[in-house]
Protein backbone atom coordinates (compact mmCIF):
# COMPACT_ATOMS: atom_id res chain seq x y z
CA UNK A 1 0.00 0.00 0.00
CA UNK A 2 1.01 3.63 -0.41
CA UNK A 3 2.47 5.40 2.62
CA UNK A 4 4.07 8.74 3.43
CA UNK A 5 7.33 8.24 5.31
CA UNK A 6 9.68 10.62 7.05
CA UNK A 7 12.84 8.67 6.27
CA UNK A 8 15.05 11.07 8.24
CA UNK A 9 14.86 14.71 9.30
CA UNK A 10 14.13 16.80 6.23
CA UNK A 11 13.35 13.80 4.00
CA UNK A 12 9.63 13.15 3.47
CA UNK A 13 8.65 10.75 0.69
CA UNK A 14 6.06 8.35 -0.63
CA UNK A 15 6.86 4.66 -0.26
CA UNK A 16 5.30 1.23 -0.52
CA UNK A 17 4.68 -0.79 2.65
CA UNK A 18 2.95 -4.15 3.20
CA UNK A 19 -0.76 -4.02 3.95
CA UNK A 20 -1.18 -4.41 7.73
CA UNK A 21 -2.25 -7.80 9.00
CA UNK A 22 -5.54 -8.30 10.82
CA UNK A 23 -5.47 -8.95 14.58
CA UNK A 24 -8.08 -10.22 17.04
CA UNK A 25 -9.91 -7.36 18.72
CA UNK A 26 -8.78 -4.92 16.03
CA UNK A 27 -10.56 -3.29 13.09
CA UNK A 28 -9.14 -2.43 9.69
CA UNK A 29 -9.73 1.21 8.70
CA UNK A 30 -9.39 2.71 5.24
CA UNK A 31 -7.86 6.11 5.92
CA UNK A 32 -9.68 9.00 4.27
CA UNK A 33 -8.33 12.20 5.87
CA UNK A 34 -5.26 13.06 7.95
CA UNK A 35 -4.71 16.22 9.96
CA UNK A 36 -1.13 17.48 10.06
CA UNK A 37 -0.05 18.22 13.62
CA UNK A 38 2.73 20.29 15.10
CA UNK A 39 4.29 16.99 16.11
CA UNK A 40 4.49 16.00 12.44
CA UNK A 41 6.33 19.22 11.62
CA UNK A 42 8.70 18.55 14.53
CA UNK A 43 9.37 15.02 13.27
CA UNK A 44 10.09 16.34 9.78
CA UNK A 45 12.41 18.98 11.25
CA UNK A 46 14.24 16.52 13.50
CA UNK A 47 13.06 18.14 16.72
CA UNK A 48 10.93 15.35 18.17
CA UNK A 49 12.74 13.51 21.00
CA UNK A 50 12.74 9.72 21.43
CA UNK A 51 11.69 9.06 17.85
CA UNK A 52 13.12 6.39 15.57
CA UNK A 53 13.38 7.02 11.81
CA UNK A 54 12.03 6.07 9.36
CA UNK A 55 8.55 6.87 10.65
CA UNK A 56 5.11 6.82 9.05
CA UNK A 57 3.60 9.90 10.68
CA UNK A 58 -0.05 10.75 11.17
CA UNK A 59 -2.23 10.58 14.28
CA UNK A 60 -5.15 12.92 13.45
CA UNK A 61 -7.16 10.39 11.49
CA UNK A 62 -10.57 9.61 10.10
CA UNK A 63 -11.58 6.83 7.78
CA UNK A 64 -14.03 4.08 6.94
CA UNK A 65 -14.28 0.85 8.91
CA UNK A 66 -13.67 -2.06 6.55
CA UNK A 67 -15.11 -4.55 9.02
CA UNK A 68 -17.46 -4.48 12.00
CA UNK A 69 -16.28 -4.33 15.60
CA UNK A 70 -17.01 -7.32 17.81
CA UNK A 71 -18.91 -5.17 20.33
CA UNK A 72 -21.40 -3.96 17.71
CA UNK A 73 -20.54 -0.27 18.07
CA UNK A 74 -19.09 -0.03 14.58
CA UNK A 75 -20.49 -1.49 11.38
CA UNK A 76 -18.62 -2.07 8.15
CA UNK A 77 -18.67 1.17 6.14
CA UNK A 78 -19.03 3.49 9.16
CA UNK A 79 -17.11 6.76 9.25
CA UNK A 80 -14.84 6.58 12.30
CA UNK A 81 -12.46 8.78 14.27
CA UNK A 82 -9.24 7.09 15.36
CA UNK A 83 -8.01 7.61 18.91
CA UNK A 84 -4.24 7.32 18.31
CA UNK A 85 -3.24 6.57 21.91
CA UNK A 86 -2.51 2.85 22.12
CA UNK A 87 -2.43 1.89 25.80
CA UNK A 88 -1.46 -1.18 27.84
CA UNK A 89 -4.70 -1.46 29.84
CA UNK A 90 -2.76 -2.84 32.83
CA UNK A 91 -0.75 -0.03 34.45
CA UNK A 92 -1.96 2.09 37.37
CA UNK A 93 -3.14 4.94 35.12
CA UNK A 94 -5.14 2.58 32.90
CA UNK A 95 -6.77 0.81 35.84
CA UNK A 96 -7.96 4.09 37.39
CA UNK A 97 -9.54 5.28 34.15
CA UNK A 98 -6.75 7.54 32.92
CA UNK A 99 -5.35 5.74 29.87
CA UNK A 100 -4.38 9.11 28.41
CA UNK A 101 -1.35 8.96 30.70
CA UNK A 102 -0.68 5.21 30.39
CA UNK A 103 2.82 4.32 31.57
CA UNK A 104 3.49 2.44 28.32
CA UNK A 105 1.51 4.61 25.91
CA UNK A 106 2.33 4.34 22.21
CA UNK A 107 1.02 7.17 20.04
CA UNK A 108 0.40 6.32 16.40
CA UNK A 109 2.75 8.25 14.14
CA UNK A 110 5.17 8.99 16.99
CA UNK A 111 6.15 5.89 18.98
CA UNK A 112 4.89 3.56 16.27
CA UNK A 113 3.94 3.94 12.62
CA UNK A 114 0.81 6.00 12.10
CA UNK A 115 -1.90 6.73 9.60
CA UNK A 116 -0.26 8.49 6.66
CA UNK A 117 -1.14 5.45 4.59
CA UNK A 118 -4.05 3.78 2.85
CA UNK A 119 -5.03 1.39 5.65
CA UNK A 120 -4.40 0.91 9.34
CA UNK A 121 -5.38 -1.78 11.85
CA UNK A 122 -6.15 -0.49 15.36
CA UNK A 123 -7.79 -1.81 18.54
CA UNK A 124 -11.57 -1.57 18.15
CA UNK A 125 -11.81 0.40 21.41
CA UNK A 126 -9.77 3.17 19.77
CA UNK A 127 -12.45 3.83 17.16
CA UNK A 128 -15.43 6.13 17.64
CA UNK A 129 -18.39 6.39 15.24
CA UNK A 130 -18.54 9.83 13.60
CA UNK A 131 -22.09 9.84 12.26
CA UNK A 132 -23.19 13.33 11.25
CA UNK A 133 -19.65 14.63 10.66
CA UNK A 134 -17.93 15.19 7.36
CA UNK A 135 -14.83 13.02 6.85
CA UNK A 136 -12.66 16.14 6.98
CA UNK A 137 -14.22 17.34 10.22
CA UNK A 138 -13.73 13.88 11.72
CA UNK A 139 -9.97 14.20 11.10
CA UNK A 140 -9.94 17.29 13.35
CA UNK A 141 -11.53 15.63 16.37
CA UNK A 142 -8.26 14.46 17.94
CA UNK A 143 -6.55 17.85 18.19
CA UNK A 144 -9.77 19.48 19.41
CA UNK A 145 -10.14 16.75 22.05
CA UNK A 146 -6.80 17.80 23.56
CA UNK A 147 -8.14 21.31 24.11
CA UNK A 148 -11.48 19.99 25.35
CA UNK A 149 -9.70 17.72 27.84
CA UNK A 150 -7.73 20.68 29.21
CA UNK A 151 -10.90 22.73 29.58
CA UNK A 152 -12.50 19.89 31.53
CA UNK A 153 -9.39 19.54 33.69
CA UNK A 154 -9.57 23.25 34.51
CA UNK A 155 -13.21 23.05 35.56
CA UNK A 156 -14.26 25.86 33.24
CA UNK A 157 -17.87 26.94 33.63
CA UNK A 158 -20.16 29.80 32.72
CA UNK A 159 -19.12 33.21 34.00
CA UNK A 160 -15.44 32.37 34.42
CA UNK A 161 -12.66 34.29 32.75
CA UNK A 162 -10.19 32.19 30.76
CA UNK A 163 -6.84 33.20 29.27
CA UNK A 164 -5.27 30.99 26.63
CA UNK A 165 -1.63 31.80 25.91
CA UNK A 166 -0.64 30.43 22.51
CA UNK A 167 -3.04 30.72 19.57
CA UNK A 168 -1.94 27.66 17.62
CA UNK A 169 -4.36 24.77 16.95
CA UNK A 170 -4.24 23.36 20.50
CA UNK A 171 -4.70 26.76 22.14
CA UNK A 172 -7.49 27.65 19.74
CA UNK A 173 -9.18 24.33 20.48
CA UNK A 174 -9.05 25.11 24.21
CA UNK A 175 -10.44 28.59 23.54
CA UNK A 176 -13.33 27.19 21.50
CA UNK A 177 -14.33 24.71 24.20
CA UNK A 178 -13.88 27.25 27.00
CA UNK A 179 -16.27 29.52 25.07
CA UNK A 180 -18.72 26.63 24.61
CA UNK A 181 -18.73 26.21 28.41
CA UNK A 182 -19.67 29.89 28.74
CA UNK A 183 -16.32 31.40 29.77
CA UNK A 184 -15.19 34.91 28.84
CA UNK A 185 -12.20 34.01 26.64
CA UNK A 186 -8.99 35.92 25.89
CA UNK A 187 -6.38 34.56 23.46
CA UNK A 188 -2.81 35.86 23.63
CA UNK A 189 0.10 35.21 21.25
CA UNK A 190 3.36 36.70 19.99
CA UNK A 191 2.16 36.48 16.37
CA UNK A 192 -0.43 38.86 14.98
CA UNK A 193 -1.00 36.55 11.99
CA UNK A 194 -1.94 33.65 14.31
CA UNK A 195 -4.28 35.92 16.24
CA UNK A 196 -5.90 37.07 13.00
CA UNK A 197 -6.47 33.46 11.93
CA UNK A 198 -7.90 32.56 15.33
CA UNK A 199 -10.26 35.54 15.26
CA UNK A 200 -11.89 34.20 12.09
CA UNK A 201 -12.66 30.94 13.88
CA UNK A 202 -13.71 32.45 17.23
CA UNK A 203 -14.80 36.07 16.79
CA UNK A 204 -16.38 36.24 20.25
CA UNK A 205 -13.01 36.09 22.06
CA UNK A 206 -10.67 38.95 22.92
CA UNK A 207 -7.25 38.93 21.28
CA UNK A 208 -4.03 40.38 22.65
CA UNK A 209 -0.52 40.56 21.29
CA UNK A 210 2.15 39.72 23.87
CA UNK A 211 3.62 43.00 25.06
CA UNK A 212 0.33 44.80 24.51
CA UNK A 213 -1.80 42.84 26.95
CA UNK A 214 -4.42 44.34 29.23
CA UNK A 215 -3.46 43.96 32.92
CA UNK A 216 -5.61 41.53 34.81
CA UNK A 217 -5.95 38.06 36.31
CA UNK A 218 -8.06 35.13 35.15
CA UNK A 219 -9.99 32.32 36.79
CA UNK A 220 -8.28 29.78 34.53
CA UNK A 221 -5.08 30.23 32.52
CA UNK A 222 -4.07 27.74 29.82
CA UNK A 223 -0.56 27.56 28.41
CA UNK A 224 -0.36 26.25 24.85
CA UNK A 225 2.88 27.94 23.81
CA UNK A 226 5.39 25.12 23.87
CA UNK A 227 7.78 27.63 25.45
CA UNK A 228 9.21 27.03 28.93
CA UNK A 229 9.70 30.76 29.60
CA UNK A 230 6.05 31.43 28.87
CA UNK A 231 5.01 28.47 31.02
CA UNK A 232 7.03 29.80 33.95
CA UNK A 233 5.58 33.29 33.49
CA UNK A 234 1.96 32.15 33.25
CA UNK A 235 1.38 31.92 36.99
CA UNK A 236 1.41 35.73 37.18
CA UNK A 237 -1.83 35.83 35.18
CA UNK A 238 -3.79 33.45 37.46
CA UNK A 239 -6.33 35.08 39.78
CA UNK A 240 -6.35 34.31 43.49
CA UNK A 241 -8.18 31.02 43.88
CA UNK A 242 -7.66 30.23 40.20
CA UNK A 243 -6.23 27.37 38.16
CA UNK A 244 -3.29 27.02 35.79
CA UNK A 245 -3.55 24.33 33.10
CA UNK A 246 -0.48 23.29 31.15
CA UNK A 247 -1.35 21.96 27.71
CA UNK A 248 2.26 22.38 26.56
CA UNK A 249 4.82 19.62 27.05
CA UNK A 250 8.42 20.79 26.69
CA UNK A 251 11.88 20.04 27.94
CA UNK A 252 12.84 22.24 30.86
CA UNK A 253 12.02 22.95 34.48
CA UNK A 254 8.90 24.67 35.74
CA UNK A 255 9.96 27.32 38.23
CA UNK A 256 7.40 29.25 40.29
CA UNK A 257 7.91 31.62 43.19
CA UNK A 258 6.35 29.66 46.04
CA UNK A 259 4.91 32.74 47.84
CA UNK A 260 3.06 33.72 44.63
CA UNK A 261 1.83 30.17 44.10
CA UNK A 262 0.61 29.85 47.69
CA UNK A 263 -1.00 33.24 48.17
CA UNK A 264 -3.22 32.51 45.16
CA UNK A 265 -3.92 28.97 46.43
CA UNK A 266 -3.33 28.04 42.81
CA UNK A 267 -4.52 24.74 41.43
CA UNK A 268 -1.96 23.45 38.93
CA UNK A 269 -2.98 20.92 36.27
CA UNK A 270 -1.00 19.03 33.70
CA UNK A 271 -3.24 18.06 30.78
CA UNK A 272 -2.12 15.21 28.58
CA UNK A 273 -3.79 13.83 25.45
CA UNK A 274 -7.52 13.14 25.80
CA UNK A 275 -10.01 10.51 26.95
CA UNK A 276 -12.88 8.79 25.17
CA UNK A 277 -15.37 11.18 26.75
CA UNK A 278 -13.40 14.12 25.32
CA UNK A 279 -13.52 12.64 21.82
CA UNK A 280 -17.25 12.03 22.18
CA UNK A 281 -17.82 15.57 23.52
CA UNK A 282 -15.99 17.06 20.53
CA UNK A 283 -17.92 14.88 18.08
CA UNK A 284 -21.21 15.99 19.65
CA UNK A 285 -20.28 19.68 19.52
CA UNK A 286 -19.16 19.47 15.89
CA UNK A 287 -22.41 17.68 15.06
CA UNK A 288 -24.42 20.43 16.78
CA UNK A 289 -22.61 23.13 14.79
CA UNK A 290 -20.88 24.72 17.80
CA UNK A 291 -17.35 24.14 16.48
CA UNK A 292 -16.29 26.20 13.41
CA UNK A 293 -14.60 23.33 11.60
CA UNK A 294 -14.68 25.06 8.21
CA UNK A 295 -12.70 28.00 9.61
CA UNK A 296 -10.19 25.64 11.24
CA UNK A 297 -9.34 23.66 8.07
CA UNK A 298 -7.35 26.40 6.36
CA UNK A 299 -5.21 24.23 4.05
CA UNK A 300 -5.66 20.98 2.13
CA UNK A 301 -3.51 18.74 -0.02
CA UNK A 302 -3.71 15.38 -1.74
CA UNK A 303 -1.82 12.27 -0.68
CA UNK A 304 0.44 12.62 -3.73
CA UNK A 305 1.13 16.35 -3.18
CA UNK A 306 1.73 16.05 0.56
CA UNK A 307 5.43 15.31 0.00
CA UNK A 308 5.87 18.88 -1.26
CA UNK A 309 3.13 20.59 0.77
CA UNK A 310 4.18 19.49 4.25
CA UNK A 311 7.78 20.80 4.00
CA UNK A 312 6.48 24.16 2.77
CA UNK A 313 3.97 24.43 5.62
CA UNK A 314 6.60 23.41 8.15
CA UNK A 315 8.49 26.59 7.25
CA UNK A 316 5.40 28.86 7.28
CA UNK A 317 3.08 27.63 10.03
CA UNK A 318 1.97 31.16 10.94
CA UNK A 319 -0.32 31.25 7.90
CA UNK A 320 -2.38 28.16 8.72
CA UNK A 321 -4.43 26.62 11.48
CA UNK A 322 -4.99 23.05 10.34
CA UNK A 323 -3.84 21.37 7.13
CA UNK A 324 -5.62 18.21 5.97
CA UNK A 325 -4.36 15.45 3.67
CA UNK A 326 -7.01 13.68 1.59
CA UNK A 327 -6.03 10.09 0.83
Amino acid sequence: MKTLVCAEPGKFEQAQRPRPESKPGHVRVKIGHIGICGTDYHIYGGHQPFLAYPRVMGHELSGTAEEASSDGRIAKGDLVVVNPYITCGKCHACTIGKPNCCEAIAVLGVHTDGGMCEEIVVPEGNLYPAEGLSPKAAAMVEFLAIGAHGVRRGGVRRGMSALIVGAGPIGLGAAIFAAIEGADVTLRDTSQSRLDLARKALPSARYELVGQETPGAYDVVFDATGNIKAMNAGLAHVAHGGAYVLLSVVKGDLVFADPEFHKRETTLFASRNALKEDFEHVIAKIRSGEVPVDALATHETSFEDAVTSLPLWAEDRGTLIKAIITV
